[in-house]
């Protein structure tokens, strides 16, 4: 499954439209743990069956903190959330983002 760049709270919104069931990645472009979430989150998309997106908290401030506030899901970087019927239903950040962890969980 391709992954999808968000960048933008209206982005994020045109996501929840289109999608009951999905999966937001928060990639810091600084972290080196966040450089090794990324490639196992890369390989993860190789098999997923949900929609991915990947926001780079960078340049996606604001909507990273949207995420954190409306969902009350503490912000971290690297961070995976999963979401169905538009609530997050999983998430898990920095060492604990791995191939496996992904498949069992999301």
């Amino acid at each position: 499954m391709d992954i999808t760049t968000i960048t933008s709270l209206e982005d994020f919104q045109k996501v929840t439209e289109n999608n009951h069931d999905f999966v937001v990645f928060k990639h810091s472009l600084t972290c080196p743990i966040s450089d090794a979430a990324n490639r196992e989150f890369d390989q993860y998309s190789l098999q997923a069956d949900k929609p991915l997106y990947r926001l780079f908290v960078q340049e996606a401030r604001e909507l990273s903190n949207y995420i954190a506030d409306h969902y009350q899901i503490k912000h971290e970087s690297p961070q995976v959330i999963s979401f169905t019927n538009h609530e997050p239903t999983w998430n898990t950040s920095h060492s604990a983002i791995t191939v496996i962890n992904l498949k069992e969980n999301i």
